[in-house]
């Protein structure tokens, strides 16, 4: 077994509220849960209105299949959120 996860840390340069940010962080998250069926949470920043950090994990037999998904993650959030500005960090274990 393989656990696979990817920590986000966004800078949401426009948003002037922590409702603005919430509102791109939720659509986020719904998107990633809908799209590739992982648990997806916010971890940390969360007082801040234009920082956030969010966690995506995934659990799988295969290492293989386990890179492959965080990579299409990780572009899928660089192609939809091309506004935000976005720090990666990955690890399988």
């Amino acid at each position: 077994m393989f656990i696979g996860s990817i920590v986000f840390e966004i800078h949401i340069p426009y948003s002037q509220s922590l409702k603005e940010k919430r509102t791109v962080i939720r659509s986020l998250k719904e998107k990633l849960r809908n799209k590739f069926n992982v648990s997806v949470s916010e971890v940390g920043e969360m007082d801040k209105h234009q920082k956030s950090v969010v966690a995506v994990v995934l659990v799988g037999a295969d290492q293989g299949h386990i890179e492959k998904s965080m990579d299409s993650i990780i572009n899928f959030v660089e192609v939809n959120y091309p506004e935000i500005y976005i720090q990666t960090y990955r690890e399988i274990i």
